[in-house]
This record gives structure tokens, C-alpha cells and sequence, in this order.
């Protein structure tokens, strides 16, 4: 199939990354939109959700990569996470290099969404590239109307998945036992531990983690808070 005939939908954030300009150079069609989810649209039903090795632990931590897993799935038959950069660098961003690889087990086996890692920005081209010329795929792509999630359910198992070493077993777990996500993180440490499957050790660190005191706290605020 030649290179020209294809085209490859990609969103605006994307223009950084230097991936547009050689897909181009290669003799792509690219469009350029914003997208309300995915990064590139490679098929009618195929999207690539890409994420640098850093944003990728960042997002299994705050918690929006099991919402973007949620809204991928809901609207596309065949999504792809594209993991970019040194794997290697998973060991000096986090502490617990295990809580991350859990995600994305997670990723893999519950959201059934294969996990696909390049070392550069070339080779994800590559990858676009292929997956764009696969001559089983349909024509396309294609735009989607897609509506902002206001799903509360998925909301609520996105917070409580962010904890650590909690995913959506447990989230659901935590929600049954207590009612809501402010009651959990209200709880005490004994009152966690009661949670079936999460054990003490890791009751610990999510009070731990709840109770630390952010360095983002203005020291204005922490002087009051001394005094208080």
C-alpha cells in the first residue's frame, strides 16, 4: 500500500512531540484535531493513547490512566497504549516500581488493551505507520462524537484506584465496606485493614500517603497549621 493513500488523524498536543513531522516526512496524510481522547487515530476503530515512560508512571499514580483505560474502551473497539522511552527509567522515578507493573497488568489483562513500548519518537512513527497500513484494517479513520465522562461509578473506582496498591477489585471492595470514596479516606488504619484482600502493610501506605504533608503547602499554611 503506498504511504500517500494513508491518513492518520492525530490530536494538537501532539505537535511537540516532533511525531507529526515525520509521519509527514514519510508521505502520510496527517490531520491535525483536537481529540477528546487517544493521540492518533490510525482506524476506524483503532486509537493510540501515547504516553512517555514519565507520564505513563504519573498518570498510574494520580489516577487518570484507569479513566483514559475507561473511556478508550467505551468508544473503541481495538485501543493501544504506546509506551515511549527507557523502561529503565521506571526504577528512578518510583520508589515501588511493582505498584506501576500492576497497573499495567491491569491495563493488559482487565481492560484487555495491549501495551506497546518504542524507544523514540521514531519509532513510534514506525509503529503509526505500520498499524495505519495493516491491509486487514478498514478505511478510515474516522471521527467519533465523544461526550465528557460524568459516569460517577468510574469516577469514584478512579480515585480509590490512584491509592497505593489498590486497583479496581479492591476500589470495588472499599466501596461496599465504607459507601463512598470520602469514607475511605476518611477511615482509620484498623478500619482499612478490615478491607478483604488489602492486609495491613498496605493500609499503612495509603494512611501514609493520605497523611503526609505535601511540599506543594505554602509555608504560610504550614505555620499556621504548627500553631493550630
Amino acid at each position: 500500500m503506498k504511504l500517500d493513500k494513508l491518513r492518520i488523524i492525530i490530536d494538537e498536543r501532539e505537535r511537540k512531540s516532533g511525531i507529526p513531522d515525520l509521519l509527514r516526512a514519510v508521505g502520510i496524510n496527517i490531520e491535525m484535531k483536537t481529540l477528546p481522547i487517544g493521540d492518533y487515530i490510525v482506524a476506524p476503530e483503532t486509537i493510540v493513547e501515547r504516553k512517555s515512560i514519565r507520564d505513563l508512571v504519573s498518570s498510574v499514580f494520580d489516577g487518570r490512566l484507569f479513566d483514559q483505560c475507561n473511556r478508550l474502551k467505551e468508544h473503541y473497539q481495538f485501543p493501544i497504549i504506546l509506551m515511549e522511552g527507557n523502561v529503565d527509567e521506571i526504577n528512578e522515578i518510583t520508589e515501588n516500581p511493582l505498584i506501576f507493573y500492576g497497573a499495567v497488568s491491569t491495563i493488559a489483562l482487565d481492560f484487555k488493551i495491549p501495551i506497546i513500548s518504542t524507544p523514540s519518537a521514531d519509532h513510534t512513527a514506525k509503529l503509526l505507520v505500520s498499524l495505519c497500513s495493516r491491509k486487514e484494517a478498514p478505511k478510515g479513520p474516522f471521527l467519533k462524537k465523544i461526550k465528557k465522562s460524568n459516569n460517577v461509578q468510574k469516577q469514584q473506582l478512579t480515585a480509590l484506584s490512584s491509592l497505593p496498591g489498590v486497583g479496581e477489585k479492591l476500589s470495588i471492595r472499599m466501596l461496599k465496606k465504607f459507601g463512598s470514596p470520602l469514607r475511605v479516606f476518611n477511615a482509620n488504619l484498623a478500619e482499612l485493614t478490615k478491607v478483604e484482600g488489602l492486609g495491613a502493610a498496605r493500609a499503612k501506605k495509603i494512611k501514609n500517603m493520605l497523611e503526609t504533608q505535601s511540599k506543594y503547602l505554602k509555608k504560610s499554611n504550614q505555620k499556621t497549621l504548627h500553631e493550630s
